[in-house]
């Protein structure tokens, strides 16, 4: 008879600790949340009917810890519960910036796992309005995860991963990776590469309305190309882009773009990178 795991789901009542807690109702484990919030444990017992227990009792015979808290409590809330941690104890993260700056004990005998979501992805086919307005994921939309198992057994990555799928749930595809190459992919290419194109196409598109063009129009007009040329760029569909805008993008690009812009993947950009958001 295979023994029911036991998770012990830290931040339970934070925005991401609600939704791992709503994904993990009527799964194969037993759940036991810590949040020492008032605000947080008052949300859980109205919207999911949840009542949270003390770390010590949550950790007693626990074997999965999730830290679903921000970076920078990660450090010394995993410092904290060290002491009460079994041999053998899953540590798990959901973000791979911590794990990659130092911040877990020095413990051999744990496992340590990170597990992230892709979020639901542009080009999709999800049919109901609740998917496609699910832009986050765990909710409604499909979405992919990477997950890395930091140390410890190999067979320690199907218990991680099938923790992952739950937490994420609805799952597209699930990726294996190392601890290095997720920070590659955030903060290196979600955060710093994408998110910052994208705040400055905002500005961009503020910029145009600012020297005349309906507020409307612009957007209308820059999500639109958003669209296609994503499908496009990135072979969603079939095609090329015209000579003009090739023409625009030689042109463009330097101008946007400084010359060594891709060391922002070098391993000491990533680890700056990473000690500021911890």
């Amino acid at each position: 008879m295979t023994t029911q795991t036991t998770i012990a789901l830290f931040g339970a009542g934070g925005k991401m600790g609600v939704r791992l807690s709503k994904n993990l109702m009527g799964s194969a484990y037993a759940v036991r949340h810590v949040e020492p919030g008032e605000a947080g444990r008052a949300r859980l017992r109205q919207e999911l009917g949840i009542d949270c227990m003390s770390a010590e009792a949550a950790l007693d015979g626990a074997g999965v810890v999730i830290l679903a808290v921000p970076d920078t409590l990660i450090g010394r809330l995993a410092a904290e519960i060290e002491p009460l941690l079994a041999p053998g104890t899953m540590v798990m993260t959901l973000d791979a910036a911590a794990p990659f700056a130092g911040h877990l004990p020095e413990r051999s005998d744990l496992v340590y796992f990170v597990a992230h979501p892709c979020h639901p992805p542009i080009f999709n086919d999800e049919t109901t309005a609740e998917a496609r307005r699910d832009f986050f994921g765990g909710g409604h939309a499909r979405q992919s995860i990477v997950s890395a198992l930091m140390q410890g057994p190999p067979e320690a990555f199907d218990l991680g991963e099938a923790i992952a799928r739950v937490i994420y749930q609805p799952i597209l595809r699930s990726h294996r990776l190392t601890v290095e190459q997720m920070a590659l992919l955030e903060p290196g290419l979600s955060e710093t590469v994408c998110a910052t194109l994208l705040d400055v196409m905002r500005e961009a598109m503020d910029e145009v309305v600012a020297r005349g063009v309906p507020a409307e129009a612009a957007r209308d007009f820059l999500l639109g190309h958003m669209t296609i040329l994503g499908a496009v760029i990135f072979k969603e569909i079939p095609g090329q882009f015209s000579d003009a805008c090739n023409k625009a993008i030689t042109f463009g690009k330097p101008r946007l773009m400084r010359d060594d812009w891709k060391r922002v993947f070098d391993r000491d950009e990533i680890a700056d990178s990473i000690r500021r958001i911890t």
